[in-house]
Protein backbone atom coordinates (compact mmCIF):
# COMPACT_ATOMS: atom_id res chain seq x y z
CA UNK A 1 0.00 0.00 0.00
CA UNK A 2 1.77 3.35 -0.74
CA UNK A 3 1.46 6.29 0.96
CA UNK A 4 -1.28 7.94 -0.92
CA UNK A 5 -3.63 4.89 -0.37
CA UNK A 6 -2.40 4.50 3.24
CA UNK A 7 -4.16 7.87 4.05
CA UNK A 8 -7.55 7.23 1.65
CA UNK A 9 -8.29 3.75 3.87
CA UNK A 10 -7.64 5.51 7.64
CA UNK A 11 -9.65 8.17 6.65
CA UNK A 12 -12.59 6.57 5.37
CA UNK A 13 -11.44 3.69 7.90
CA UNK A 14 -12.11 6.48 10.64
CA UNK A 15 -15.02 7.87 9.21
CA UNK A 16 -16.82 5.04 9.43
CA UNK A 17 -15.46 3.85 12.88
CA UNK A 18 -16.64 7.45 13.50
CA UNK A 19 -19.85 6.96 12.70
CA UNK A 20 -20.54 3.78 14.16
CA UNK A 21 -19.41 4.68 17.36
CA UNK A 22 -22.33 7.69 17.60
CA UNK A 23 -24.65 4.78 15.96
CA UNK A 24 -23.72 2.44 18.54
CA UNK A 25 -23.24 4.81 21.79
CA UNK A 26 -25.21 7.83 21.47
CA UNK A 27 -27.89 6.67 19.26
CA UNK A 28 -28.27 3.13 19.78
CA UNK A 29 -29.74 2.09 16.97
CA UNK A 30 -28.39 -1.59 15.22
CA UNK A 31 -29.02 -3.48 12.39
CA UNK A 32 -30.66 -6.91 13.94
CA UNK A 33 -28.96 -8.90 11.13
CA UNK A 34 -25.41 -6.93 12.49
CA UNK A 35 -26.04 -7.97 16.06
CA UNK A 36 -27.10 -11.50 15.02
CA UNK A 37 -22.89 -12.16 13.81
CA UNK A 38 -21.62 -10.23 17.23
CA UNK A 39 -23.84 -13.29 19.23
CA UNK A 40 -22.41 -15.80 16.93
CA UNK A 41 -18.49 -14.74 17.76
CA UNK A 42 -18.84 -14.02 21.10
CA UNK A 43 -20.60 -17.83 21.06
CA UNK A 44 -17.74 -19.21 19.80
CA UNK A 45 -15.35 -17.70 22.52
CA UNK A 46 -17.75 -17.70 25.74
CA UNK A 47 -20.44 -19.87 25.67
CA UNK A 48 -20.97 -23.14 27.83
CA UNK A 49 -20.03 -24.88 25.04
CA UNK A 50 -17.21 -22.66 22.82
CA UNK A 51 -16.27 -23.89 19.46
CA UNK A 52 -15.43 -23.04 16.34
CA UNK A 53 -18.57 -24.46 14.68
CA UNK A 54 -20.87 -22.08 16.97
CA UNK A 55 -20.37 -19.30 14.61
CA UNK A 56 -23.30 -21.58 12.43
CA UNK A 57 -23.91 -22.80 8.93
CA UNK A 58 -27.11 -20.84 8.26
CA UNK A 59 -25.25 -17.48 7.61
CA UNK A 60 -22.10 -16.16 5.80
CA UNK A 61 -19.40 -16.53 8.63
CA UNK A 62 -16.72 -14.27 7.43
CA UNK A 63 -18.46 -11.58 9.64
CA UNK A 64 -18.03 -13.23 12.56
CA UNK A 65 -14.71 -14.58 12.22
CA UNK A 66 -13.69 -11.18 11.03
CA UNK A 67 -14.78 -9.66 14.80
CA UNK A 68 -13.25 -12.82 16.52
CA UNK A 69 -10.14 -11.01 17.93
CA UNK A 70 -11.65 -7.80 19.26
CA UNK A 71 -15.10 -10.00 20.54
CA UNK A 72 -12.14 -12.17 22.66
CA UNK A 73 -11.78 -9.13 25.36
CA UNK A 74 -15.44 -9.00 25.78
CA UNK A 75 -14.98 -11.24 28.54
CA UNK A 76 -13.18 -7.99 30.20
CA UNK A 77 -15.00 -5.58 28.50
CA UNK A 78 -18.31 -6.49 27.96
CA UNK A 79 -19.84 -3.07 26.00
CA UNK A 80 -17.14 -4.40 22.90
CA UNK A 81 -20.63 -6.81 22.26
CA UNK A 82 -23.30 -5.27 24.08
CA UNK A 83 -22.88 -2.10 22.00
CA UNK A 84 -22.39 -3.88 18.99
CA UNK A 85 -18.79 -2.36 18.96
CA UNK A 86 -17.03 -5.33 17.65
CA UNK A 87 -19.41 -4.90 14.40
CA UNK A 88 -18.17 -1.33 14.01
CA UNK A 89 -14.65 -2.63 14.21
CA UNK A 90 -15.10 -5.26 11.40
CA UNK A 91 -16.93 -3.21 8.12
CA UNK A 92 -15.51 -0.10 8.65
CA UNK A 93 -11.47 -1.28 7.63
CA UNK A 94 -13.57 -3.16 4.70
CA UNK A 95 -15.59 -0.46 3.60
CA UNK A 96 -12.58 1.83 3.58
CA UNK A 97 -10.85 -1.08 1.69
CA UNK A 98 -13.95 -0.51 -0.80
CA UNK A 99 -13.19 3.16 -1.40
CA UNK A 100 -9.21 1.82 -1.40
CA UNK A 101 -9.71 -0.20 -4.48
CA UNK A 102 -12.17 2.03 -6.19
CA UNK A 103 -9.22 4.59 -5.84
CA UNK A 104 -6.82 2.94 -7.47
CA UNK A 105 -9.35 2.01 -10.25
CA UNK A 106 -8.93 5.39 -11.06
CA UNK A 107 -5.46 5.48 -9.98
CA UNK A 108 -5.23 2.35 -13.05
CA UNK A 109 -7.13 4.13 -15.18
CA UNK A 110 -4.65 7.13 -15.49
CA UNK A 111 -7.44 9.59 -14.47
CA UNK A 112 -6.49 13.20 -13.99
CA UNK A 113 -6.04 13.81 -10.16
CA UNK A 114 -9.17 15.86 -9.44
CA UNK A 115 -11.51 13.21 -11.08
CA UNK A 116 -9.78 10.57 -8.70
CA UNK A 117 -10.27 12.46 -5.71
CA UNK A 118 -14.02 13.39 -6.61
CA UNK A 119 -14.87 9.81 -7.59
CA UNK A 120 -12.88 8.53 -4.51
CA UNK A 121 -14.85 11.01 -2.57
CA UNK A 122 -18.05 11.03 -3.74
CA UNK A 123 -17.94 7.16 -3.46
CA UNK A 124 -16.60 6.91 0.24
CA UNK A 125 -19.45 9.82 0.79
CA UNK A 126 -22.18 7.97 -0.68
CA UNK A 127 -24.83 7.77 2.13
CA UNK A 128 -25.30 4.22 2.12
CA UNK A 129 -21.56 3.44 1.76
CA UNK A 130 -20.80 5.76 5.18
CA UNK A 131 -24.03 3.70 6.82
CA UNK A 132 -22.75 0.40 6.22
CA UNK A 133 -19.27 0.85 6.55
CA UNK A 134 -20.32 1.76 9.78
CA UNK A 135 -23.35 -0.74 10.82
CA UNK A 136 -21.15 -3.93 11.25
CA UNK A 137 -23.19 -5.99 7.98
CA UNK A 138 -21.80 -8.06 5.41
CA UNK A 139 -22.26 -5.64 2.71
CA UNK A 140 -18.87 -3.70 3.35
CA UNK A 141 -16.65 -7.41 2.98
CA UNK A 142 -18.93 -8.23 -0.02
CA UNK A 143 -18.10 -4.86 -1.70
CA UNK A 144 -14.70 -4.51 -0.49
CA UNK A 145 -14.10 -8.41 -2.35
CA UNK A 146 -15.99 -7.20 -5.47
CA UNK A 147 -14.47 -4.20 -5.50
CA UNK A 148 -11.02 -5.72 -5.69
CA UNK A 149 -12.12 -8.85 -8.37
CA UNK A 150 -13.08 -6.04 -10.38
CA UNK A 151 -10.03 -4.48 -10.51
CA UNK A 152 -8.04 -7.14 -10.59
CA UNK A 153 -10.03 -8.43 -13.74
CA UNK A 154 -9.55 -4.81 -15.75
CA UNK A 155 -5.76 -5.79 -15.06
CA UNK A 156 -6.22 -8.87 -16.38
CA UNK A 157 -7.66 -7.96 -19.56
CA UNK A 158 -4.69 -6.33 -20.62
CA UNK A 159 -1.98 -8.08 -18.92
CA UNK A 160 -2.92 -11.32 -19.28
CA UNK A 161 -1.44 -11.80 -15.95
CA UNK A 162 -1.92 -14.90 -14.03
CA UNK A 163 -1.47 -13.19 -10.30
CA UNK A 164 -4.29 -10.70 -11.52
CA UNK A 165 -6.24 -13.50 -12.91
CA UNK A 166 -5.73 -15.88 -9.57
CA UNK A 167 -6.34 -12.75 -7.18
CA UNK A 168 -9.57 -11.73 -8.84
CA UNK A 169 -10.53 -15.47 -8.08
CA UNK A 170 -9.11 -15.50 -4.77
CA UNK A 171 -11.72 -12.27 -4.19
CA UNK A 172 -14.70 -13.86 -5.28
CA UNK A 173 -14.22 -17.18 -3.46
CA UNK A 174 -13.63 -14.97 0.26
CA UNK A 175 -16.40 -12.86 -0.98
CA UNK A 176 -18.63 -16.25 -0.81
CA UNK A 177 -18.20 -16.26 3.03
CA UNK A 178 -19.41 -12.74 3.09
CA UNK A 179 -23.02 -13.12 0.83
CA UNK A 180 -24.10 -16.06 -1.27
CA UNK A 181 -24.82 -13.18 -3.66
CA UNK A 182 -20.91 -14.14 -5.38
CA UNK A 183 -22.35 -16.89 -6.67
CA UNK A 184 -23.89 -14.94 -9.07
CA UNK A 185 -20.56 -12.37 -9.44
CA UNK A 186 -18.36 -15.78 -9.88
CA UNK A 187 -20.76 -17.29 -12.33
CA UNK A 188 -21.18 -14.73 -14.68
CA UNK A 189 -17.42 -13.48 -14.43
CA UNK A 190 -16.31 -17.22 -15.33
CA UNK A 191 -17.95 -16.76 -18.50
CA UNK A 192 -16.30 -13.52 -19.29
CA UNK A 193 -12.95 -14.94 -18.61
CA UNK A 194 -13.30 -18.36 -20.58
CA UNK A 195 -14.79 -16.04 -23.27
CA UNK A 196 -11.36 -13.51 -23.35
CA UNK A 197 -9.15 -16.22 -23.01
CA UNK A 198 -11.33 -17.96 -26.52
CA UNK A 199 -11.11 -14.74 -28.68
CA UNK A 200 -7.34 -13.83 -27.23
CA UNK A 201 -5.98 -16.95 -28.65
CA UNK A 202 -8.23 -17.41 -31.40
CA UNK A 203 -5.96 -16.16 -34.37
CA UNK A 204 -3.00 -18.74 -33.19
CA UNK A 205 -5.05 -21.76 -32.05
CA UNK A 206 -8.47 -21.29 -33.62
CA UNK A 207 -9.51 -25.21 -32.40
CA UNK A 208 -8.05 -25.19 -28.72
CA UNK A 209 -10.55 -24.98 -26.27
CA UNK A 210 -7.35 -25.69 -23.50
CA UNK A 211 -6.77 -21.99 -22.90
CA UNK A 212 -9.90 -20.87 -21.74
CA UNK A 213 -11.01 -24.26 -19.84
CA UNK A 214 -7.97 -23.73 -17.80
CA UNK A 215 -8.30 -19.63 -17.30
CA UNK A 216 -11.96 -20.61 -16.08
CA UNK A 217 -10.65 -23.48 -13.93
CA UNK A 218 -8.11 -20.99 -12.28
CA UNK A 219 -10.41 -17.94 -11.62
CA UNK A 220 -13.12 -20.32 -10.67
CA UNK A 221 -11.57 -22.60 -8.58
CA UNK A 222 -11.70 -20.24 -4.88
CA UNK A 223 -15.19 -19.78 -4.90
CA UNK A 224 -15.85 -23.08 -5.76
CA UNK A 225 -13.85 -24.52 -2.99
CA UNK A 226 -15.22 -22.07 -0.87
CA UNK A 227 -18.48 -23.58 -1.43
CA UNK A 228 -17.88 -27.00 -1.48
CA UNK A 229 -15.65 -26.47 1.85
CA UNK A 230 -18.44 -24.86 3.93
CA UNK A 231 -21.49 -27.30 2.37
CA UNK A 232 -19.23 -29.74 3.13
CA UNK A 233 -18.43 -28.62 6.87
CA UNK A 234 -21.76 -27.85 7.65
CA UNK A 235 -23.34 -30.95 6.82
CA UNK A 236 -20.54 -33.27 8.48
CA UNK A 237 -21.64 -31.05 11.66
CA UNK A 238 -25.43 -30.15 11.69
CA UNK A 239 -26.86 -32.88 8.37
CA UNK A 240 -27.49 -29.65 6.42
CA UNK A 241 -25.53 -29.11 3.68
CA UNK A 242 -27.16 -26.04 2.44
CA UNK A 243 -28.84 -24.60 6.17
CA UNK A 244 -29.65 -21.57 4.47
CA UNK A 245 -32.58 -23.32 2.62
CA UNK A 246 -33.59 -26.45 4.44
CA UNK A 247 -32.44 -25.26 7.83
CA UNK A 248 -35.72 -23.49 10.10
CA UNK A 249 -33.46 -20.33 10.60
CA UNK A 250 -32.48 -20.59 6.89
CA UNK A 251 -33.32 -17.62 4.89
CA UNK A 252 -36.35 -19.68 3.46
CA UNK A 253 -38.04 -20.41 6.93
CA UNK A 254 -37.49 -16.75 7.64
CA UNK A 255 -39.45 -15.51 4.73
CA UNK A 256 -42.23 -17.97 5.06
CA UNK A 257 -42.96 -17.30 8.75
CA UNK A 258 -42.33 -13.16 8.10
CA UNK A 259 -44.06 -13.26 4.95
CA UNK A 260 -41.57 -10.62 3.34
CA UNK A 261 -41.42 -11.85 0.12
CA UNK A 262 -42.87 -10.26 -2.91
CA UNK A 263 -45.83 -12.20 -4.99
CA UNK A 264 -43.72 -11.20 -8.23
CA UNK A 265 -45.10 -9.62 -11.66
CA UNK A 266 -44.24 -6.21 -12.84
CA UNK A 267 -44.83 -4.42 -9.07
CA UNK A 268 -41.53 -6.56 -8.07
CA UNK A 269 -40.18 -5.83 -10.89
CA UNK A 270 -40.95 -1.80 -10.39
CA UNK A 271 -39.84 -2.32 -6.86
CA UNK A 272 -36.07 -3.74 -7.90
CA UNK A 273 -36.12 -0.90 -10.83
CA UNK A 274 -36.39 1.55 -8.14
CA UNK A 275 -33.73 0.49 -6.19
CA UNK A 276 -31.11 0.70 -8.48
CA UNK A 277 -32.03 3.75 -9.85
CA UNK A 278 -31.90 5.64 -6.24
CA UNK A 279 -28.56 3.94 -5.78
CA UNK A 280 -27.40 4.43 -9.11
CA UNK A 281 -29.61 7.30 -10.59
CA UNK A 282 -26.87 8.15 -13.37
CA UNK A 283 -27.09 4.48 -14.71
CA UNK A 284 -29.43 4.77 -17.27
CA UNK A 285 -27.62 7.89 -18.91
CA UNK A 286 -24.18 6.55 -18.63
CA UNK A 287 -25.16 2.73 -20.01
CA UNK A 288 -25.39 4.06 -23.48
CA UNK A 289 -22.50 6.50 -23.17
CA UNK A 290 -20.35 4.30 -21.83
CA UNK A 291 -21.60 1.35 -24.42
CA UNK A 292 -20.94 3.82 -27.58
CA UNK A 293 -17.18 5.41 -25.76
CA UNK A 294 -16.12 1.88 -25.38
CA UNK A 295 -17.08 0.43 -28.92
CA UNK A 296 -15.26 3.94 -30.53
CA UNK A 297 -12.43 2.87 -28.31
CA UNK A 298 -12.25 -1.01 -28.27
CA UNK A 299 -12.11 -0.48 -24.73
CA UNK A 300 -13.41 -3.67 -23.02
CA UNK A 301 -12.71 -2.71 -19.59
CA UNK A 302 -16.18 -1.17 -18.92
CA UNK A 303 -17.36 -4.58 -19.43
CA UNK A 304 -15.83 -6.21 -16.58
CA UNK A 305 -17.81 -4.19 -13.69
CA UNK A 306 -20.80 -4.37 -15.39
CA UNK A 307 -20.27 -8.26 -15.51
CA UNK A 308 -19.73 -8.81 -11.65
CA UNK A 309 -22.04 -5.87 -10.61
CA UNK A 310 -24.55 -6.63 -12.74
CA UNK A 311 -24.48 -9.92 -11.55
CA UNK A 312 -25.31 -9.72 -7.90
CA UNK A 313 -28.06 -6.69 -9.46
CA UNK A 314 -29.79 -9.60 -11.70
CA UNK A 315 -30.04 -12.20 -9.00
CA UNK A 316 -31.42 -9.27 -6.88
CA UNK A 317 -33.68 -8.42 -9.17
CA UNK A 318 -34.43 -12.05 -9.87
CA UNK A 319 -34.54 -13.19 -6.13
CA UNK A 320 -36.85 -10.91 -5.03
CA UNK A 321 -39.05 -11.67 -8.30
CA UNK A 322 -39.46 -15.41 -7.02
CA UNK A 323 -40.05 -14.35 -3.67
CA UNK A 324 -36.97 -15.43 -2.07
CA UNK A 325 -35.69 -12.78 -0.57
CA UNK A 326 -36.54 -9.45 1.55
CA UNK A 327 -37.36 -6.05 -0.07
CA UNK A 328 -34.48 -4.59 1.38
CA UNK A 329 -32.78 -1.59 -0.72
CA UNK A 330 -28.90 -2.71 0.75
CA UNK A 331 -29.39 -5.77 -2.11
CA UNK A 332 -29.24 -3.51 -4.63
CA UNK A 333 -26.32 -1.77 -3.21
CA UNK A 334 -23.57 -2.50 -6.01
CA UNK A 335 -25.08 0.24 -8.15
CA UNK A 336 -23.18 2.44 -5.91
CA UNK A 337 -19.43 1.03 -6.76
CA UNK A 338 -20.75 -0.14 -10.36
CA UNK A 339 -21.87 4.05 -11.40
CA UNK A 340 -18.70 4.99 -9.63
CA UNK A 341 -16.47 2.52 -12.11
CA UNK A 342 -18.23 3.66 -14.76
CA UNK A 343 -17.65 6.98 -14.37
CA UNK A 344 -13.88 6.68 -14.19
CA UNK A 345 -14.13 4.78 -17.05
CA UNK A 346 -15.70 7.36 -19.08
CA UNK A 347 -12.32 8.82 -18.75
CA UNK A 348 -9.51 8.30 -21.79
CA UNK A 349 -7.40 5.44 -20.65
CA UNK A 350 -3.35 6.92 -20.11
CA UNK A 351 -0.31 4.84 -19.49
CA UNK A 352 0.08 1.29 -19.34
CA UNK A 353 -0.46 -1.11 -15.92
CA UNK A 354 2.80 -2.82 -14.45
CA UNK A 355 2.78 -6.44 -13.89
CA UNK A 356 5.03 -8.90 -12.97
CA UNK A 357 4.59 -11.44 -15.50
CA UNK A 358 2.80 -10.16 -18.58
CA UNK A 359 1.00 -13.43 -20.26
CA UNK A 360 1.96 -14.82 -23.49
CA UNK A 361 -1.67 -12.54 -24.87
CA UNK A 362 -0.83 -8.88 -22.81
CA UNK A 363 -2.12 -6.10 -24.92
CA UNK A 364 -0.75 -2.63 -24.66
CA UNK A 365 -3.52 0.07 -23.50
CA UNK A 366 -4.78 2.43 -26.28
CA UNK A 367 -4.38 5.99 -25.60
CA UNK A 368 -7.73 7.88 -25.81
CA UNK A 369 -7.88 11.48 -27.20
CA UNK A 370 -11.35 12.49 -25.60
CA UNK A 371 -13.65 11.19 -22.53
CA UNK A 372 -16.68 12.65 -20.94
CA UNK A 373 -15.29 12.43 -17.21
CA UNK A 374 -16.77 15.97 -16.61
CA UNK A 375 -20.35 14.87 -16.62
CA UNK A 376 -20.13 11.45 -14.91
CA UNK A 377 -18.61 13.33 -11.83
CA UNK A 378 -21.58 15.85 -12.18
CA UNK A 379 -23.94 13.43 -12.70
CA UNK A 380 -22.40 11.27 -9.28
CA UNK A 381 -22.63 14.74 -7.51
CA UNK A 382 -26.38 14.81 -8.45
CA UNK A 383 -27.28 11.82 -7.39
CA UNK A 384 -25.72 11.86 -3.85
CA UNK A 385 -29.00 13.60 -2.35
CA UNK A 386 -31.81 11.00 -4.34
CA UNK A 387 -29.84 8.34 -2.60
CA UNK A 388 -30.44 10.12 0.76
CA UNK A 389 -33.40 11.00 0.45
CA UNK A 390 -34.15 7.55 -0.39
CA UNK A 391 -32.66 5.88 2.64
CA UNK A 392 -35.17 7.66 4.76
CA UNK A 393 -38.25 6.28 2.71
CA UNK A 394 -40.06 3.73 4.07
CA UNK A 395 -41.60 2.72 0.75
CA UNK A 396 -37.76 2.28 -0.76
CA UNK A 397 -35.82 1.71 2.42
CA UNK A 398 -37.19 -0.74 5.16
CA UNK A 399 -34.15 -1.34 7.13
CA UNK A 400 -32.95 2.73 6.94
CA UNK A 401 -35.84 4.87 6.89
CA UNK A 402 -35.82 4.89 10.74
CA UNK A 403 -32.70 6.91 10.72
CA UNK A 404 -34.96 10.24 10.01
CA UNK A 405 -36.11 10.31 13.32
CA UNK A 406 -32.30 10.17 14.46
CA UNK A 407 -31.17 12.79 12.20
CA UNK A 408 -34.03 15.05 12.05
CA UNK A 409 -36.06 14.95 15.17
CA UNK A 410 -39.28 16.55 15.62
CA UNK A 411 -41.20 16.28 19.08
CA UNK A 412 -44.32 17.50 16.83
CA UNK A 413 -44.65 14.91 14.70
CA UNK A 414 -47.16 12.58 16.57
CA UNK A 415 -47.76 10.45 13.13
CA UNK A 416 -47.88 6.70 13.32
CA UNK A 417 -44.87 6.62 11.35
CA UNK A 418 -42.65 8.58 13.16
CA UNK A 419 -43.79 6.45 16.23
CA UNK A 420 -43.04 3.25 14.34
CA UNK A 421 -39.34 5.04 13.66
CA UNK A 422 -38.86 5.39 16.90
CA UNK A 423 -39.64 2.24 18.09
CA UNK A 424 -37.30 0.69 14.95
CA UNK A 425 -34.58 3.00 16.89
CA UNK A 426 -35.39 1.40 20.30
CA UNK A 427 -35.17 -2.31 19.20
CA UNK A 428 -33.06 -4.71 21.21
CA UNK A 429 -33.04 -2.18 24.31
CA UNK A 430 -35.67 -4.52 25.84
CA UNK A 431 -32.79 -7.57 25.72
CA UNK A 432 -30.53 -5.52 26.92
CA UNK A 433 -32.52 -4.77 30.03
CA UNK A 434 -33.49 -8.23 30.69
CA UNK A 435 -29.55 -9.55 30.03
CA UNK A 436 -28.98 -6.79 32.97
CA UNK A 437 -31.74 -8.36 34.98
CA UNK A 438 -30.86 -11.91 34.67
CA UNK A 439 -26.76 -11.28 35.45
CA UNK A 440 -28.27 -9.56 38.86
CA UNK A 441 -29.61 -12.89 39.75
CA UNK A 442 -26.10 -13.99 39.95
CA UNK A 443 -27.04 -17.53 38.13
CA UNK A 444 -24.74 -20.33 37.90
CA UNK A 445 -23.66 -21.55 34.36
CA UNK A 446 -26.28 -23.58 31.89
CA UNK A 447 -29.27 -21.82 34.73
CA UNK A 448 -31.34 -19.86 31.51
CA UNK A 449 -32.80 -22.18 28.33
CA UNK A 450 -32.70 -20.00 25.34
CA UNK A 451 -32.90 -19.94 21.17
CA UNK A 452 -31.07 -17.48 20.15
CA UNK A 453 -33.61 -17.00 17.13
CA UNK A 454 -34.55 -13.64 19.13
CA UNK A 455 -32.28 -14.58 21.91
CA UNK A 456 -28.97 -13.09 20.02
CA UNK A 457 -29.43 -9.72 21.46
CA UNK A 458 -29.51 -11.25 24.77
CA UNK A 459 -26.37 -12.52 24.54
CA UNK A 460 -24.40 -9.99 23.16
CA UNK A 461 -25.53 -7.77 25.96
CA UNK A 462 -24.59 -10.10 29.01
CA UNK A 463 -21.65 -10.36 31.35
CA UNK A 464 -22.22 -13.76 31.70
CA UNK A 465 -22.72 -15.85 28.33
CA UNK A 466 -22.19 -18.94 29.86
CA UNK A 467 -25.67 -18.73 31.80
CA UNK A 468 -27.42 -19.39 28.66
CA UNK A 469 -28.08 -22.77 27.32
CA UNK A 470 -28.68 -22.13 23.63
CA UNK A 471 -29.27 -23.98 20.22
CA UNK A 472 -24.70 -24.21 19.53
CA UNK A 473 -24.13 -26.42 22.57
CA UNK A 474 -23.58 -29.87 22.05
CA UNK A 475 -25.94 -30.72 24.70
CA UNK A 476 -28.65 -28.43 24.04
CA UNK A 477 -31.32 -31.05 22.94
CA UNK A 478 -30.83 -33.34 25.71
CA UNK A 479 -31.45 -30.47 28.28
CA UNK A 480 -33.91 -29.14 26.32
CA UNK A 481 -35.52 -32.60 26.72
CA UNK A 482 -35.36 -32.58 30.57
CA UNK A 483 -34.63 -29.06 31.70
CA UNK A 484 -35.17 -29.18 34.90
CA UNK A 485 -32.51 -32.56 35.46
CA UNK A 486 -30.01 -30.57 34.11
CA UNK A 487 -30.27 -27.77 36.63
CA UNK A 488 -32.25 -24.98 34.44
CA UNK A 489 -33.71 -22.75 36.32
CA UNK A 490 -35.23 -20.74 33.73
CA UNK A 491 -36.69 -20.56 30.49
CA UNK A 492 -37.04 -17.75 27.84
CA UNK A 493 -39.86 -17.65 25.49
CA UNK A 494 -41.39 -15.44 22.90
CA UNK A 495 -44.95 -16.28 20.81
CA UNK A 496 -45.38 -18.99 19.47
CA UNK A 497 -46.18 -17.59 16.20
CA UNK A 498 -43.90 -15.84 13.26
CA UNK A 499 -40.38 -16.36 13.48
CA UNK A 500 -41.56 -17.79 16.86
CA UNK A 501 -42.57 -20.64 15.54
CA UNK A 502 -38.60 -21.33 14.67
CA UNK A 503 -37.78 -21.12 18.05
CA UNK A 504 -36.74 -24.69 19.00
CA UNK A 505 -38.39 -24.45 22.77
CA UNK A 506 -41.70 -23.57 21.22
CA UNK A 507 -40.99 -26.25 18.81
CA UNK A 508 -40.24 -28.72 21.64
CA UNK A 509 -43.24 -27.30 23.87
CA UNK A 510 -45.83 -25.96 21.69
CA UNK A 511 -47.48 -23.97 24.44
CA UNK A 512 -44.86 -22.59 26.52
CA UNK A 513 -45.54 -19.33 26.07
CA UNK A 514 -49.13 -19.10 26.97
CA UNK A 515 -49.02 -21.91 29.85
CA UNK A 516 -46.01 -22.54 30.95
CA UNK A 517 -46.10 -25.91 29.10
CA UNK A 518 -46.42 -28.00 31.90
CA UNK A 519 -42.91 -27.59 33.28
CA UNK A 520 -42.60 -24.18 34.82
CA UNK A 521 -44.31 -21.38 36.18
CA UNK A 522 -44.21 -17.59 34.78
CA UNK A 523 -41.88 -15.35 36.59
CA UNK A 524 -41.89 -12.75 34.42
CA UNK A 525 -43.43 -10.96 31.37
CA UNK A 526 -41.39 -8.32 29.40
CA UNK A 527 -43.15 -6.23 27.10
CA UNK A 528 -40.69 -4.68 24.44
CA UNK A 529 -40.11 -1.28 23.35
CA UNK A 530 -38.76 -2.53 19.79
CA UNK A 531 -40.54 -2.85 16.62
CA UNK A 532 -41.54 -6.06 15.32
CA UNK A 533 -40.14 -7.50 18.26
CA UNK A 534 -41.66 -10.05 20.26
CA UNK A 535 -42.59 -9.71 24.13
CA UNK A 536 -40.70 -12.19 26.32
CA UNK A 537 -41.78 -14.49 28.76
CA UNK A 538 -39.46 -15.68 31.62
CA UNK A 539 -40.85 -18.94 33.15
CA UNK A 540 -39.29 -20.71 36.31
CA UNK A 541 -38.98 -24.44 36.25
CA UNK A 542 -40.86 -26.10 38.54
CA UNK A 543 -39.36 -28.67 40.83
Amino acid sequence: MTPRTARVFWATCALYVAVGLWLALEVRYYQGDSLSRVSAARTVLFSRDPHLAAIGFVFTPLTAIGQLPLAALSGWFPDLTRFGITAVAMSAPFMAGAVVQIHKIACDRGCATWLVWTVTALFALNPMIVYYGANGMSEAPFLMLLCWAVRRLIRWSSTDDVHDLTFAGVAIGIAYLARYDALAAGGAATVFVMLLARWRTRASDPRSVHPPILDGILFASPVVLSFVVFAATSWLITGDALAQFSSSYGNAAILEQSGGGSTGGLAAIAFSVAEVAVLGPALPLLMPLVAALAWRRRDLEPVIPFVVFGAVLGFAALSYLRGMTFPFLRFYLCAVPLLAVWVIQLAPRRGQFVSRRPGAHAVPRRTDERGLAPLGAALLVLGLPITFVAMLDPNLSQEQHALRTVLFPDSQDTSDLREQQERVVASFSTERRLAQYLDEQNLPPGSVLMDTVYGFAVITATDRPGTYVVPSDADFTEILNRPAQYGVKYILTVPNEGRGASDAINRRYPTIFETGGEISTLELEIPNDGDNQPMWRLWRIDD
